[in-house]
């Protein structure tokens, strides 16, 4: 492994193998632990756990030896050319060819013995079978049994010193060259805030790291008192205080174009409070598809890595990136500022993978709403899921009862109405119900499995159960009966919402209800030529897919828009005269 060594010297400090590969599986992690988990992270202690750890190496292994295929070339090889692909950005190239000089020689060893990722990551000890349970696998059983061919790669592999070398797989935020990293994956994940912000006002002029991917431009980030979604000081005749891209006075007849095209516009703010779903978590399938792989393939992971492997600026709430999909739909905020350019920038998605009733105001004190000095603001509550999604082998007694449901959602409203200026509203979204899951996706292949026909996604639903990490144990199941149970209990759940919003009066807000869409979607999508399984992110088989973020925008734009018009404000008369003034009004 020669060609690995000149790596070596570029990251001190790295000198535990198990935790070099630790942190590998983290940047490669696509079936990771942000989809569910929402637990308190401790900064030097693991960012993974066992059974993360066990996918993260199957996978990576999976991909070294179809790579090996699709190039008819050797597994060393291989390792070489995925870590060419990636950004030297976060220590990534770097990270890959340490981990595959300290672990290619057992890779190597036992892929030349016709072992499988499975088998090879259980004799390296990344994958662990705990007592009383089954050898978790991905792949279908080698010919030979399981048990016999881990028998045979253990005695393989029993005397590697990437096996006995010193350290264990705990405090991989310790390393010095992550330690910084760390930090910031830990503080945007309990905060929810820019980790860039310089005055302190909850906004930033970064994109990622809860910057404005998220959450609208600062246009000044010396200044605290300017930030989107405020009410202009003094007209914004001198600057632009609420960063909308609209200020200055009309020389000719010396009004401010803030109160000759805003006054009296309804001008209102979008704030989402959600789950994955809303922050669209997105893992793209080449990372998974060895067929296609290069350096472009992963050109965006620093990226994806720094966004928690959210895409907030191609969601269907918040987005204001172009949709990448062969129909261009816009988001809510688009369609929110097309309807009145006023409303520019003016959008925060406080959004958190593992997001749900219970844990939601550990994070809403992220919501930048002053009662008194900012526009009113629409609110989209939407918990797809993970009140009723968990890993727990007895997933049921871990669901979010109706009772608990209650009293979390009216903490959360009675917040949000002593920060919410008068005129606001809340849509409260009612859960999904996640059956159609197994219903469109169990016997397809997923992306891992297409070169070779050889994984489903139900056999990837039974691994991420038995290693303990299933994101949805409760519908990402072979067992009817249970997944029946969940999408009972979801729909109590949003029963609940729908009689919240049906009797609870606030001073400050006004309550409505929408059932989420998906089957109004999925005919949508098959009208226009497209198939339900779509609607689904492919490589993790859980979330909802770019294109049915988008349908939803749709849907809910048609039914508000139709039912509640006052929700959205009126159309602004003078959208064409801002435009030609300002353009793209300092874009986004």
């Amino acid at each position: 492994m020669h060609a690995y060594m000149h790596v070596h010297s570029s990251c001190p400090g790295m000198k535990s193998s198990r935790q070099i590969l630790l942190v590998a599986s983290l940047l490669f992690l696509f079936c990771c632990p942000i989809w569910s988990s929402s637990a308190p992270r401790n900064p030097t202690g693991p960012l993974l756990s066992d059974g993360h750890v066990c996918i993260g190496c199957v996978l990576i292994v999976s991909i070294v030896e179809q790579l090996a295929q699709v190039h008819n070339s050797t597994t060393r090889e291989e390792m070489e050319r995925l870590c060419s692909y990636l950004p030297e950005k976060l220590f990534l190239k770097s990270i890959c060819y340490l981990t595959a000089e300290i672990f290619g020689p057992d890779i190597i060893k036992l892929l030349s013995l016709k072992m499988n990722a499975d088998v090879v990551c259980h004799a390296l000890h990344f994958c662990k079978q705990k007592a009383g349970q089954p050898v978790c696998h991905l792949y279908k059983p080698p010919q030979e049994g399981l048990n016999r061919a881990l028998s045979r790669a253990r005695k393989t592999v029993r005397h590697s010193p990437a096996l006995t070398s010193p350290g264990g797989m705990k405090g991989i935020c310790s390393i010095p060259a992550l330690a910084k990293i760390c930090q910031k994956i830990e503080y945007v994940l309990s905060t929810t805030l820019p980790f860039e912000d310089t005055d302190g006002d909850k906004f930033s002029i970064f994109p990622t790291l809860r910057g404005f991917y998220w959450r609208g431009r600062d246009c000044n980030d010396r200044n605290r008192n300017i930030y989107p979604g405020r009410r202009p000081e003094n007209w914004d005749a001198q600057q632009d205080s609420n960063c909308n891209g609209i200020w200055g006075i009309d020389p000719k007849d010396g009004i401010p174009y803030e109160k000759k095209f805003c006054e009296g516009s309804e001008a209102k703010g979008l704030i989402v409070l959600g789950d994955s779903a809303a922050a669209h978590f997105h893992i793209p399938p080449e990372w998974l598809t060895a067929e296609h792989m290069s350096v472009k393939t992963f050109s965006n992971l620093p990226m994806a890595l720094s966004n928690e492997l959210d895409l907030p600026q191609l969601s269907g709430t918040t987005g204001f990136w172009n949709s990448t999909s062969r129909f261009l739909d816009h988001s809510i905020y688009l369609r929110l500022r097309q309807r009145n350019r006023c409303n520019h920038r003016d959008y925060q998605n406080i959004s958190k993978n593992g997001a749900s009733s219970k844990n939601l105001l550990k994070f809403m004190g992220s919501l930048s709403r002053n009662r008194l000095l900012d526009h009113p603001a629409i609110v989209i509550y939407t918990m797809l899921g993970n009140d009723v999604c968990n890993g727990n082998i007895d997933t049921v007694s871990k669901m979010t009862t109706p009772q608990d449901m209650q009293a979390h959602v009216m903490e959360t409203l009675t917040f949000l109405n002593l920060h919410l200026p008068p005129g606001s509203y809340v849509v409260l979204y009612g859960l999904a119900d996640g059956r159609f899951l197994w219903d469109q996706l169990h016997d397809r292949y997923h992306p891992l499995g297409q070169l070779n026909r050889d994984i489903t996604y139900e056999q990837l639903y039974a691994f991420l159960s038995c290693v303990q990490v299933n994101p949805c144990q409760g519908w990402m199941s072979s067992n009817e009966t249970l997944r029946t149970l969940t999408s009972e209990r979801a729909k109590q759940l949003s029963n609940v919402l729908e009689m919240i919003a049906a009797s609870e009066k606030f001073a400050n807000i006004s309550l409505l209800y929408l059932d989420y869409p998906f089957k109004e979607m999925s005919e949508e999508w098959q009208r226009r030529g497209g198939e339900t399984w779509q609607l689904i992110e492919l490589a993790d088989g859980f979330h909802p897919s770019e294109v049915a973020s988008q349908l939803a925008a749709q849907f809910f734009w048609e039914k508000v828009l139709k039912q509640w018009p006052q929700v959205l404000g009126k159309e602004n008369p003078f959208n064409d005269q801002i435009e030609h003034r300002f353009g793209d009004q300092g874009g986004h």
